[in-house]
Order: structure tokens, then sequence, then C-alpha cells
């Protein structure tokens, strides 16, 4: 009994030191199997004597292979390998290999297991007796008989290395309770937020498509960072998992790092997701499954409660004739919130609000290749007239502005004041932990001349990080890592305090700037629209520049933020996702960081000789009178380091016949005289001020527009394109002021102008505009 003891450890250690890989064809066996299950689920012995498995076959050959090629006990040395011999009892042990033998040709082992768990919970065992065959048994799943006659058992490793390393892995578990009350009707949705780590993004925003999950950014050999999918032992792609109903999983476990390639090799280099149902299922019912689930969502909307947004209501432009209104008087907008804010209700299949519809936002959204100044003035003008796609006979002018690019080495040095928005509100995943995120990005940009504070407000206001050096930036990231949100939402009071440390530390000739991250929703203290904007317009005299950041969505005030940007000297973008905020606060930095010019307004005279009427395209909430042009105590929008800024108005030439054209009478005391001067060759005068950006004083700038028109087909890329998004705007808008709303022509000129996108961005513009049909 002694001897069979010494044996049985001796086999044991010989499979604790062989390695963990399978033998070759193991995963087409498992195939075999799974296939075999899923026609007989009720059978739970299947005989592979007609169905010999690769992995059988391998090893039965191997071990005759050792007998008929022996000779006299006589063992071929092999690097790390051990070998049993059944017919002779004493245990030899060389420099590589330990023999083990027996006086007897008849097998001394009965009944001795040789047990291998593997990740899925099922267990090999081996019974070695010479009256009996062998039986490979996988408890809970198959019975594989077949008939070894072995008189030995080898077991080859090769050249195994022990070696102890620290590695960084993670593994994390969601169980059932977390997952059921999520209300979220996607599997791959349930992840985001729940596990550190895992990103879950809309791969093309239509309802019930597929999503992205990655886990710790990219593969590094083939960029792919697609994870790797089990559910109940079963691989599975991304597209069927998110076919699962939350309610039928019982637990979801992340691995990521060497705890998922320890287990799956190189397919779980970007981690695995194992998903875990209630109910066990064999991969035909699962598929099955799947199926009818698909079935049930396959044209769901998401249900997202928009009904507690705020947006400021208006009345888009009407069309005026020159003889009663020559003067057309705005301030110009950088703002592009309006355009992400548009994108995420339609990437959530909802209907997009109205007054959410800001067209010139839109429109600014983009860049266009204008050219850039040549001479003192920080930008440069350009104009295009055309042709109207919407409405026939009618004539779209284009104005377009290129701001001066700064250099990184003469940006000045900034004065930053981040006032984040810690309240209850701001809890949701796209709130603060999206704006922790987003910040780095801009922190990343940061150097050792700039100064950055932190102040947060939520019930009361608090200063959370005094001015630090834009180089120490584990300081600055980790204040924004400790943020929490809970609590009511005191903005007014966190804004006093933003303005008042910004003033403390101001920088002159720097870049001094309030960087306000919220959704908005203030309801403590100054909260009313009105009272937001006493208080900024009383701020806005200090010189310093604001910045506003929305995030969020189902309580988003968009009208507060659009106030405070307006009256406040600054701008403001809605961040929907962390590629938005890469554009915003990464690529385009200097633009939307840096002002070139403060108060930049537009003035344009039409010719009553060549235009009916005319109508401004959007910035209706931008409008002044026109005795506010020469006024410098008028505020108006900034201009950043490159920005671009477009303005389209739509003319009806005279002698051209129009549904839009309104009659009124002649008037009785005041007489209009046509100069004698006809300025035929003269379509307009358009006239601009701006300030420098620590300047008090407004420079003025005039420029003559040409009467001559051009084909549409023969207009530029960025004439075509800009008038394509306007398109889509008045129509969803519900414009009454146009005649054509054909999906198809607003796709047909935008495709025409989207040849320059480095980017992708038009192209995602074309691809809202396809799904909004």
């Amino acid at each position: 009994m002694g001897t069979e003891d010494k044996l049985y450890k001796k086999i044991q250690q010989a499979a604790e030191n062989a390695p963990s890989e399978t033998f070759p064809g193991m995963e087409k066996v498992w195939t075999r199997v799974e296939e075999k299950l899923d026609k007989k689920e009720d059978k739970k012995t299947i005989a592979l004597w007609k169905k010999v498995s690769i992995a059988a076959s391998f090893l039965v050959f191997i071990i005759l292979g050792y007998q008929w090629s022996k000779e006299d006990s006589i063992s071929t040395k092999s690097k790390d390998s051990i070998v049993i011999d059944m017919d002779k009892k004493n245990i030899i042990e060389g420099s590589n290999q330990t023999v083990v033998e027996s006086e007897s040709k008849e097998p001394q082992i009965d009944k001795e297991r040789i047990n291998q768990t593997f990740s899925n919970g099922n267990q090999i065992q081996t019974f070695a007796n010479s009256n009996k065959p062998d039986i490979i048994k996988i408890e809970d799943s198959l019975t594989m008989d077949y008939e070894i006659v072995a008189n030995e058992i080898v077991v080859v490793g090769y050249g195994v290395t022990r070696k102890m390393a620290t590695t960084s892995y993670a593994v994390t578990q969601v169980p059932s309770q977390e997952i059921t009350p999520n209300s979220k009707p996607k599997t791959p949705q349930i992840r985001n937020g729940l596990i550190s780590g895992v990103n879950v993004t809309s791969s093309n925003g239509i309802p019930g498509s597929s999503t992205n999950v990655v886990i710790r950014g990219y593969n590094s050999i083939n960029g792919n960072n697609t994870p790797l999918y089990i559910i109940n032992g079963i691989p599975m792609k991304n597209i069927e998992t998110s076919k699962l109903k939350h309610n039928k999983i019982e637990s979801i476990q992340v691995l990521k790092g060497v705890a998922a390639t320890s287990l799956y090799g190189a397919r779980g280099a970007n981690g695995a997701i194992i998903i875990i149902t209630k109910e066990k299922l064999s991969k035909r019912k699962l598929k099955k499954l799947l199926k009818e689930t698909n079935d049930t969502i396959e044209n769901q909307k998401i249900e997202v409660d928009s009904s507690q947004e705020e947006y400021e209501s208006f009345v888009e432009n009407p069309f005026t004739s020159p003889k009663t209104e020559p003067l057309s008087t705005f301030s110009i907008d950088v703002d592009n919130a309006s355009y992400t804010n548009i994108r995420r209700f339609i990437n959530q299949g909802q209907t997009v609000p109205k007054d959410a519809v800001r067209i010139e936002e839109m429109i600014n959204f983009f860049k266009y290749e204008y050219d850039p100044p040549q001479n003192e003035h920080p930008f440069s003008i350009g104009t295009e007239y055309s042709d109207c796609p919407w409405n026939v006979n009618h004539k779209l002018l284009k104005i377009g502005l290129q701001g001066k690019e700064i250099e990184d080495e003469n940006l000045p040095a900034s004065n930053f004041v981040y006032l984040i928005d810690v309240s209850g509100s701001m809890s949701d995943a796209n709130k603060l932990p999206l704006l922790k995120q987003s910040i780095k990005v801009l922190v990343n940009k940061m150097r050792e001349k700039d100064k950055v504070s932190i102040v947060v407000y939520a019930g009361a206001a608090g200063l959370v990080l005094p001015p630090t050096s834009g180089n120490d930036k584990e300081t600055i990231l980790n204040a924004f890592e400790k943020l929490n949100a809970g609590g009511s939402t005191a903005g007014g009071e966190g804004i006093e305090l933003a303005y008042k440390i910004a003033q403390e530390n101001f920088i002159k000739g720097g870049n001094n700037r309030i960087i306000l991250a919220t959704d908005g929703d203030f309801n403590v203290g100054a909260s009313t629209n009105k009272d937001m904007e006493e208080l900024i317009e009383e701020k806005r005299k200090s010189g310093i520049f604001l910045t506003c950041l929305g995030f969020g969505m189902n309580n988003y005030k968009d009208s507060k933020m659009e106030i405070l940007a307006d009256k406040g000297n600054g701008n403001y973008a809605y961040i929907d996702n962390i590629q938005e905020a890469n554009r915003f606060l990464g690529k385009e930095f200097k633009s939307s960081m840096f002002a070139i010019a403060k108060d930049v307004k537009i003035q344009i005279e039409f010719n009553p000789n060549q235009v009916q009427s005319y109508r401004l395209i959007g910035y209706e909430n931008r409008k002044l009178r026109p005795e506010d042009f020469k006024n410098d105590a008028i505020d108006a929008g900034e201009l950043g380091s490159g920005h671009t800024v477009t303005a389209l108005y739509e003319i009806i030439p005279t002698n051209v016949k129009s549904n839009y054209l309104l009659e009124t009478d002649e008037l009785k005391y005041t007489k209009i005289e046509k100069s004698s001067n006809a300025f035929t060759n003269e379509l307009a005068t358009v006239k601009f001020r701006y300030k420098k950006p620590d300047g008090d004083k407004s420079i003025e700038m005039i420029q003559v527009i040409e009467n001559k028109a051009i084909t549409i087909e023969n207009a530029t890329e960025d004439f075509k394109f800009a008038t394509a998004v306007a398109w889509f705007g008045l129509k969803l808008r519900d414009s009454k002021l146009i005649t054509n709303k054909s999906t198809e022509a607003i796709l047909d000129l935008g495709k025409e102008g989207k040849s320059k996108d480095e980017d992708g961005y038009k192209a995602e513009f074309i691809r809202l505009v396809e799904i909004v049909k």
C-alpha cells in the first residue's frame, strides 16, 4: 500500500508540474461534443468509439507507440518528463526524468484518479485498470468510453520555467441584485458605471443597435479593442450579448489583464466579460432566446424623459424689406452646444425639441476652409453668393470669418478657475463621472506658467484646490477624482466665489477664464434666468472670460447655460461623450480657450435696388438693435484662436415673385427715396466691430459685397455643406419659410461638400440626417 501511495504522489506531482495547456485539437473536440449535446440533451452518455476524438487518438498513439518501441524497459530520456513503467516495481529517477516501474506486467494501480479541472468546473477523471476500459467522465456534461491497454503513462512537459512576477489585472463581478433594478434595457449598458475600467458607448446611436464595450483601452497589436464574451461558458459576439435581457442574468464577471489571458489566451487580450444566466441553457437554447429577444427590441426606442429639460423659446427670423429695415445687426456666436445636443436626441431615437435647434450653432460646429487674415486685423472676411436650394428663385449669401491662429509658444499664461457643480443632480454617469474624464483632457494642456484653481458648489460653495501650477498635474487630477455629487445647487454662490478667486489671481495680459461645468439645474439663491443674467453681466466687467460646459440629460437646463455664455464674454459647449470632450477641450483647445477678439458685431446694409427682402438664418438670440453696433457698452461674442464663424442670409432678389414677400402700404408721413446712384454692382455693405481681448475700444472693418451670384453647382464645398446643415436645422424646426424639405436633397448637398473631413464629423452629420428621414 505504501508503494501505491508513493506511486500516486509521483503521478500527482507530475500532473502539477506539467504545462496547463490542453492538447492540440481540444477546441474542435468540444465543438463536436456540444453539437451532440444540442441534438440529444436528455442523453448523458455519448460513446465516442465510432467518433474517435483527436485528443483521445493522440494519447493512444503515443502510449502504444512507446510500448512497441520499448526494449527491456529501456526508456528514451526526454527533458522534464516523468515515465511510469508498470512492468517494474521500483522507481528510477534520472536527471531529466522519473521512471516508476513494477515487477508485474499487470498494472498495480486500480482506480487511482488523475483529475484535471477546467475553467467551467467540469472534470476529466481517468481510471487505470487492466480488466476494464478507462473512462473519461465530464461531470454534469457527458461520458465518453474508450478502451486503452496500457502498461505505461508518460506525462511530458516542455521546458517549464517557474517565475514570480508582479502583474496588474483585476476581476470584477456584478451580482444579479445590482443588475435587476437597472432600468437600462440593454445588457452592455448595465456594465457601464457598475464596473471600473469598462466604457460602454453606442456604436451608431440607432435604437436597438449594438454598443461598443472597451476594457482598458486598445490592443497594441491589431488596434481591436473588443473584449471576449462568454455566456454560460459559450463564446458569443457582442451583438448577441446586447440582445440578452438583464432580468435573465445571474451575474456578470469582468476579467482584465492576466486574469483574462491566463484563461483564454490571446482571445482574452482585451479582457473578458463572463455572463452567467439564471437558467442553465444549452448553446442551441441560448441562441434561440437571443433571437426571440432580438425580435422584441428590433425597433425599440430608448425612452428618455426630456420633459424636465429647459430651452429658451424663440421665433425664427422673418423676411424683412430693406426699404423699411435696411440694417441687419447681430453678434457673432461661436457656441456649438445645440448641435451636440441635437446629436444626443437623434442618437437616442427621440424627437428633437424645436427650441433646442439653434441653426447658427449647428453651422459653426464645423470648420471651413476660409483664407487666413493677411493684415493687422485678427480675422479675415469672405463672402459667397449662390442659389438657395429650399426656395426656388431665392439666393443665399454666406459670410465667413477666419480667426488668426496663435502659435503655441505665443499663447499667454492662463489663470483657469474650474467651477464644478457637485450637487445631487450631477450624480448620473453622463454628468460628474464624464466631467472628471473630460477635465483630464484640458488639464493635460496646462503648462508651468498656468495656474489652476477648483471651486465647487452644491448646497454651498467652497474652494477645493487653491491656485496650483499647471505643471503639477497629479495634484490637480487627484483633486478632481475626490469630487462626489450630493446636495442642492447654489449656482449663484459658486459663480460669486469663482470670480473672486479669478480676480485675486488675475494675470495682466494673460488668459483669465472661469470654466463652469454643470447641468444648469440651479435651485438655491440666484437661480432664475433673470437672476443669472444680472449676475453674469455684473461679473463680465472684471475682464474675466467664461466657458460653460453642459453635461447630462433629462433635467438639463440649456436656457441657463445659453444665458451665461451669451452675457459672460464666453462660449458654450455641450459634452455628450468623451469624444466631444476631446474635440472641444483637446483638438480645439486654443480656439475654445484663447480669445483673439471680443465683442465682435456684424452689421449689413442691403441694397434695395438688388434686394426685395432678406432674412438672417439663425442668430435669433444674438440680434442687436442698429444703434447697438457702435455702442461699445453692448456685449457681443468672442472669437477664439483659429476659429471660423459663418452666417447665412436668405435673399429674395428684385423682380422675383415669392410667396414669402409681404406687401405693405405706402407710408403717409415718411417718403423713401432711392439713391441717385443705383449701385448696380453692389449687393450689400458689411461692417464689423471688435475689441482686443484686453481692450475697451472697438475697431471697425468695412467690406462691400459684389452683386454676382454663381450657381450652386459651382459653389464651394464650404458653401454646400454649410447650406446643407442649415437646411437640416430648418427641417428639424419644421420651418414655415421653406418649401422643399426633402431629406434626400439635403443628403445629396451635404455629400457634395464633405470631401475634406479628416475627423469624420461631416460623415457623422450625414448619418444623423439619414436617421431622421
